[in-house]
Order: structure tokens, then sequence, then C-alpha cells
């Protein structure tokens, strides 16, 4: 029985025909099930490349098994993964091959100056192979440490050493850790890990992520009140924003984007079959598409850092001015913002102190980390059933809470749900508050709408993870004294994209463009882009 099937064989066999330099696979097992199959995976990858060698290490030497490193031997480069890196996280184990082999990472020249002034860190990333926002810390990580072999990495698939990771307490990946503490947990960019790695060496103390990015923020915001006023001036990195920005760049229009990450909210999405002209793509690698496609021009990008508030030109043809949270500022007479939208909270106490210790907002990322563990899912529209229905494959029983009499999610997911002996729904409930230990959380209390004795009406649910899917916010609160906003928190804009003030346009998903889509983004990035040129020509004092 192989591991791959015949055409990701083929896949693997194409893309190893970029390998550089021989490489090898220093494999550290014992006679375990879960070692038996990274051998056998290894060596079907080994199988498709004859610059690719497998050997068996001193599992004495190692404090996990399995595990392997990806090995250059001309130099003192390597690579390590801990578990089986399948599902989400084989395309992180192909690429650390490529680059492990001398294949060139995709990196701007500014990216690379930035890795190679870091000095030792030695970090461990947890990881589960579900998770759609795993292989970007992953990979990311893995270049860093192949650019400046200062920096020792290795990705550990958490369900394999479920022991290490109940004793951290990580319950959210992916997680970073160095020296036992967490230094980073979530969906990272290669930008966003560097500016951490450094702030943690100039603030003095490897270990502690309080001040994570003080001391990068304040050379990023040094950079910033350097430049001279901006043509165009967008704010967000997702679809939209790119849109626009490549459209105000082919325009001649001096452009700058300031962005926390790179592609937005679409590196969330896991699986993408609705985008024009092409029949499957991912999020990761749609925003892997739009960062390269944005490198072609001429446009500043200030990342990672994201904006704080607006101050507005007084009369028009002005320079509005973004300030931003490492403390810089930009000003550019017009602006288009394009921030998209977050995951919708609760609100609730408990929401905020035990987020990534048993709250989560990813069921596809955590949801290994609760095998056999009780779970509440929040949320019974689409996303809330879904989640509910890929949880259940897991967690030993899921509970879904509904505010409304009903669950509005798809008949065909009610069906699904309704279908399985380890779930329960609990309609016209208000979830009040999330408790745990300390640590962890164990417990949630709800409000029973329907129960009009005021004694009884809250109860309480033990539980080990609670799994919020009510929907997303559009990220418009810094603008929400200075623009016009509609009940959902939206930037209201004309067809044009144009907002309540002169030279400031909106789109995307902090919009109130009705359709919250890939492709409608595009389109109202690329509308608000040429609105803007359309605006600045007209500019009387020019």
């Amino acid at each position: 029985m192989t591991l791959l099937d015949s055409n990701l064989t083929t896949q693997l066999a194409g893309l190893l025909e970029k390998m550089v330099n021989p490489i090898n696979l220093v494999v550290y097992v014992d006679s375990s099930e879960n070692s038996q199959k990274v051998i056998e995976l290894l060596q079907e990858v080994a199988n498709q490349s004859n610059k690719i060698t497998v050997i068996k290490g001193d599992k004495s030497s190692q404090n996990r098994t399995p595990s392997f490193s990806i090995t250059n031997p001309q130099n003192n480069i390597s690579v390590s993964f801990a578990g089986l890196p399948l599902g989400h996280e084989f395309s992180s184990l192909v690429l650390a091959i490529l680059q492990v082999s001398g294949y060139a990472p995709k990196i701007s020249d500014e990216q690379r100056k930035a890795i190679l002034r870091l000095g030792s860190h030695d970090v461990t990333t947890y990881m589960s192979v579900s998770c759609i926002n795993c292989p970007e810390v992953v990979q990311s990580l893995n270049t860093i440490s192949i650019i400046n072999p200062k920096v020792k990495h290795i990705a550990v698939e958490g369900s394999a050493f479920k022991d290490e990771v109940d004793a951290l307490g990580v319950m959210s990946v992916p997680a970073v850790f160095e020296n036992g503490k967490m230094i980073s947990s979530g969906r990272s960019s290669i930008d966003e890990l560097v500016a951490m790695l450094l702030s943690q060496e100039e603030n003095g103390d490897s270990s502690d992520s309080s001040d994570s990015t003080e001391a990068s923020d304040s050379s990023l915001a040094q950079k910033m009140n350097a430049k001279n006023p901006y043509d165009v001036l967008i704010v967000g990195g997702g679809p939209a924003a790119s849109a626009a920005a490549i459209y105000t760049a082919r325009k001649g229009l001096k452009t700058a984007m300031i962005m926390d990450h790179r592609g937005g909210q679409v590196v969330e999405t896991e699986s993408i079959e609705n985008h024009i002209s092409q029949t499957h793509t991912t999020g990761a690698k749609l925003a892997n598409d739009l960062t390269n496609h944005i490198a072609q021009y001429n446009i500043d990008v200030f990342t990672p850092d994201w904006a704080t508030s607006l101050d507005v030109a007084e009369e028009p043809y002005g320079l509005h001015t973004i300030n931003t949270k490492s403390g810089g500022s930009l000003k550019a007479k017009a602006v288009i913002i394009s921030t998209g939208a977050t995951w919708r909270t609760l609100g609730v106490p408990g929401e905020d102190e035990y987020r990534n210790r048993g709250v989560s907002f990813c069921p596809h990322c955590d949801g290994p980390l609760f095998k056999n563990k009780n779970v509440v899912v929040v949320g019974g529209g689409n996303s809330g059933v879904e989640a509910a229905i890929d949880l259940a494959g897991i967690a030993n029983h899921v509970t879904v809470i509904e505010f409304m009499d009903s669950l509005k999610a798809d008949q065909i997911l009610l069906n699904t749900l309704h279908s399985l002996s380890n779930a329960n729904v609990i309609t016209s409930a208000s979830l009040s508050k999330i408790e745990g230990d300390s640590k962890k959380v164990s417990a949630v209390h709800y409000m029973d709408r329907n129960d009009n004795n005021a004694e009884n009406r809250e109860k309480i649910l033990h539980t080990d993870g609670v799994f919020v899917q009510i929907g997303l916010m559009p990220n418009t609160k810094w603008v929400a004294n200075k623009l016009s906003l509609n009940n959902r928190a939206e930037i209201v804009t004309d067809r044009k994209g144009c907002t309540s003030i002169p030279g400031i346009f909106a789109a995307g998903d902090c919009s109130d463009e009705p359709y919250k889509q890939i492709v409608t983004a595009y389109g109202s990035g690329a509308n608000a882009a040429l609105s803007a040129f359309d605006y600045l020509i007209r500019d009387p004092h020019n």
C-alpha cells in the first residue's frame, strides 16, 4: 500500500526535477506504525528523484520519533519535521526539499536582507495536517532557516505528539515556540515572522513576546515617515486591494499599500473552485499569485502593519493621512480602503481570555487537537453546521448552539448533522460566558430564551472547546468616526466606490458591496482605482 496516489506521484516527480543539488532525508524512527508510515512516505518521495537519499539516523540522538531532517551534504542547511507531513503539509515537505537542494525561495531582496539580519534562534511550530493556515507559517520559517542557518526550525505534527502538545497547552495551531514559550499563534506571513524574531532579539529576550513587535515597528515607522506623499494609498492586502494597486500603478500613479499580511482573508480559504479561468486553486496559492503580480509594478508595500486612524484632508485634493499601528504615517491625495473582514466574535466574558486555549475560529486547523473531547460550535448557519459535521469525525461529542429558534444552514447539511449519533443541537440559546480553569476552556454558559423562569434560564454546558462560527465583521472600526457606515458596519459607497469624503474610496468586503466574493472584490477594487484616477486628473492644482 502506498501513501501517495498515482496522480500525486506524477506531479511530485515533475516538481522534483527543479532540484539543484542532491539532498539526504535523515530519518529517526522506531517500530511504531507512525514510524513505518514516515519511512514509507520518504521512500516514495525518494523514488521520484535520483537526487534524494533516505538515511536512517540514530534515534537516540533525537527527542522525537518519528522525525526526519532534510539536509544538504554541501552545507549546513537543514529543515526538520516530526510526524507525518501529509495533507496540507505535504506541500511544505516538497518545498523544503526543493529549497534545501538549492532552489531559490521566491522572496524579495528586502525580505532576504531582513532574514540575514537574524541571530540564533531554535523554534518549533506545532501544526496539524488539516490546518489551512499552518503551511504558510511552516514554509515561512523553513525558508527563513534555509536562508539563514542560524535559525533552526522543526515542524511538529500535533496529533502525533499529543503528550507534548498537552503539556505545552497548545489548543490552536499553528503555534510557534522558542525556549518552551509560545512566541506566535495563528497565521503569520514571512514578513510578520521575521519582524517578530528580529524584535525578540532587539528586546533582549527571545522567550518574551509581550513586546514582540515594538522594535521592528519603530524601524517600519521611520521608513514610512521618510516617504513623500503618494498619489494613491491603498489600505489592505486582499483581492480588492491588489486589484486596486495594480490598476493605479498601471495608470502611472505613485502607489503604496499598507497591509498586515499579503493576500488578506483569502489565505484562510481551503479550496476555491469559482475563480474565473481556474477550475481549482487554494487560498494560499492565490495569495502568492497576487503577491507576485503586485511585485511586477513599482508599488511600495508596507507590511506587517495596519491602519489605526484616518486624518481627512481639510479641503478637496488635499492630503489624507493614514496612521498605523507601527507609529508611522503616510499621506496621499486619494485613499482606497480595502481592509476586508474578520471573524465575528461573541463579545462575551472569557472569549478573549481563552482564545487559542479552547476558543477557536478554525475547525480545520484546530479540530485534530480536540480528538475524543467534547466541543461546542456556536452558530447554526452553513459554516457552523459544516464545522459541526467536520468536528464530529474527530471529537467525542459536538453540540451546536444557535441563537435563533432553528438552524439556518442548507437542508442537505442539516440532514447530515441530524444523522450523526455524537452531535446535538440547542436552539433559542444565547451564549453568555466562556469559563475555564485559567489554562483552558472548561464550560460555556448560555441563556435559554424559551424559559420564562429567570432562575432557570441560565444553563451550563461542560466542554473542552468552543468553535465560533457566526460570520464576519468588516474591518472598519478605525474609520467609524470619519466615514458613513451602514447598520452592518460596512463603508457606504456609491456605484464608483466613492465614500462620503472626497478622495476616499472603499472596495471589497469592508464596503457595502452586496456580494462578498473574490471576483466581485476584484471588480470593486478596480472600480475604486479607476474612480481614484478620475478624481486625481480633475485636480485643479495640477
